[in-house]
C-alpha cells in the first residue's frame, strides 16, 4: 500500500509539473532563481532555515510541492523569506515556481 501511495505521489508530481511546465519558461525561471533566490537557496538548500530546503521530500513534507504553493510563498513571503510579489511580475514568479518544482523532482 505504501509503495502504491508513493508511486501515485510521484505520478502526480510529474503530471502536475509537466502540465505547468508546458506554459512556463523553465530557462527564464532558472535565470530568475539565480538572480533572486540562489543567495539563500543555492542548489535547493536553505541557508537561513536549513531544515526547510527545496528538496522534493521536504517540499512534500511541508505541503509546498505544487506550483500554487510555491507561487504563493514567493509572492507573499513567509518567515524569513521576503515577499517578491512587488518585485517580480506574475509571469516571472510562475516561471521560477515551475523551475523550483522541476528541479526538486530532478534532485537539484
Amino acid at each position: 500500500m505504501k509503495l502504491l501511495c508513493t508511486l501515485l505521489l510521484i505520478f502526480n508530481i510529474i503530471f502536475i509539473s509537466t502540465q505547468s511546465s508546458l506554459a512556463a519558461d523553465l530557462d527564464a525561471g532558472e535565470e530568475i532563481f539565480t538572480a533572486n533566490c540562489s543567495a539563500c537557496h543555492l542548489g535547493g538548500n536553505n541557508l537561513i532555515m536549513p531544515e526547510k530546503t527545496l528538496q522534493n521530500d521536504v517540499l512534500e513534507k511541508n505541503e509546498m510541492n505544487s506550483v500554487t504553493a510555491i507561487t504563493t510563498q514567493v509572492k507573499n513571503g513567509k518567515n524569513a523569506m521576503p515577499a517578491f510579489g512587488g518585485r517580480l511580475a506574475d509571469e516571472d514568479i510562475d516561471n521560477v515556481a515551475n523551475y523550483v518544482l522541476a528541479q526538486s523532482v530532478k534532485g537539484w
